[in-house]
């Protein structure tokens, strides 16, 4: 089979799953039951196709199709299949949780047929940054990714989700236009010394020469890729779209959000990233990751320590585990880059288990405030362990794999020489770790109210 068609099955599968979920509206109140096939095989194919491609580019190196236009290479690959696994995980997820809100009243048959559309929609646009070798193809998958996402966070269409779902819109479509501007500095910059200028629009082709484009175009064109993709990533200060956003959608979603989409943008910030440092040198670059991971750590760690609503603190979580992805990448060397992949795979997994346990917490005890959701182990120990696990794990505890990924985060920066700040990172990775045992030990151990239900 070749590798066009396998591309187009991988991308296609997940766009005609939206449109068939889409179409069981027509069903009216007896859609639940279609729909939720339609989802249960989508996401399963979803899984299946991923995996495939990700084992194909593995064994070939790198693999091209439609001409130059998609492309996986390891790195690709890598978070291809982080789509693919999670992206399952919250389908399956999806299932249970939708099931009993409409059970309870809180969408229609008709609602829950949107739904599952724009999470397939959703599903599709990221496969697309993922997958796109195009540069402006991969800048409009990023800006799609907000709008199929947009209607998952306002689902409910309560006033507080609609507010964050326009601010949400509004944030990244003014974040990612930045983006833009560094995308057409790095196309018109390599069309001018290229040989073949249409080649210009590939990001392997200028990745090639690289080394021919203009140091000071570069410098500036990097500083709007951080601002506009460092938006999605949730970097400070552009992330205040993020706890919004997050809080308020459906826990499957807020796990996509957190564990998939800041990863996609991450991609594509990475992807620049390695242009540049090969076109200016990797001082710029890694100067400015540093300032803005560090700062991201450190609001984070504040408000993480303060935070009373569970789904704004994991929120918050996503915005430190950001900062500190773009922390190892400014360390750089080969240490400091395998650092930043192996704690964006580690978030990613804890992330998923933490939110849809979040999922389960608001299910079970009708509400996100600290203050009232206590003593998980008596009310429901099964999700107790796993959401304690998660969160110690998300804490950087041992022998979870986030501690070894931060472990590797603060060898790569003593062995760089960046003595203070890895001092100044300790200081804020410790108050991030109070605060997560501080919310663990209260939501499992403190006394649970009268009035929720065991088991």
């Amino acid at each position: 089979m070749s590798y066009s068609v396998m591309f187009a099955l991988l991308l296609l599968t997940p766009l005609l799953f939206s449109l068939l979920c889409f179409a069981c509206r027509k069903r009216g109140h007896s859609a639940t039951l279609a729909v939720t096939v339609l989802h249960s095989l989508g996401i399963t194919l979803l899984l299946i196709l991923a995996l495939w491609v990700v084992q194909t580019a593995a064994d070939a190196g790198e693999i091209f199709a439609a001409g130059l236009w998609l492309h996986i290479d390891g790195l690709g690959g890598l978070f291809l299949a982080i789509l693919g696994v999670i992206g399952f995980l919250t389908g399956v997820y999806s299932i249970g949780y939708m099931r009993h809100e409409v059970a309870h009243g809180e969408l229609s048959p008709v609602t829950l047929c949107d739904y599952y559309g724009f999470f397939h929609l959703f599903l599709f646009t990221m496969l697309l940054v993922v997958t796109s070798n195009n540069l402006i193809v991969m800048w409009a998958a990023i800006e799609a990714t907000t709008l199929s996402s947009a209607f998952l966070v306002g689902i409910y269409g309560q006033r507080s989700s609609l507010e964050a779902a326009w601010k949400y819109i509004i944030i990244c479509t003014v974040g990612v236009a930045f983006g833009l501007f560094g995308t057409v500095l790095v196309y018109a910059n390599a069309a001018s010394v290229m040989p073949q200028a249409e080649m210009a629009i590939f990001w392997s082709e200028v990745l090639k020469q690289s080394s021919l484009l203009d140091p000071t175009l570069m410098l500036l064109a990097f500083v709007f890729v951080l601002i506009g993709f460092g938006t999605k990533t949730g970097l400070f200060p552009m992330h205040a779209w993020l706890p919004d956003a997050h809080s308020e959608a459906p826990s499957p979603v807020s796990a996509l959000l957190s564990a998939v989409l800041l990863n996609c943008a991450l991609l594509v910030l990475i992807r620049y990233y390695i242009i540049i440092c090969q076109a200016i040198g990797s001082d710029f670059p890694n100067r400015l990751l540093l300032i803005f991971g560090m700062l991201s750590v450190a609001v984070a760690a504040f408000f993480i320590l303060v935070q009373r609503d569970i789904k704004r603190l994991l929120a918050y979580s996503s915005v430190e585990n950001m900062g500190l992805v773009a922390v190892a990448l400014g360390i750089g060397g080969p240490l400091g880059i395998f650092a930043a992949l192996l704690h964006t795979l580690n978030h990613s997994l804890a992330k998923t288990l933490l939110f849809c346990g979040s999922g389960n917490v608001l299910l079970k005890y009708g509400t996100r405030d600290l203050n009232v959701v206590c003593g998980m182990l008596k009310i429901m120990p099964f999700t107790a362990v796993l959401f304690g696990g998660g969160a110690l794990a998300l804490a950087g505890m041992p022998p979870f794999n986030i501690f070894l990924s931060e472990f590797m985060t603060v060898t790569a920066g003593l062995a760089r020489n960046h003595l203070l700040l890895i001092v100044l990172l300790l200081l804020l990775l410790t108050l991030v770790l109070a605060g997560l045992v501080r919310m663990a030990a209260r939501v499992l151990m403190a006394k649970p109210p009268q009035a929720v239900n065991r088991g």
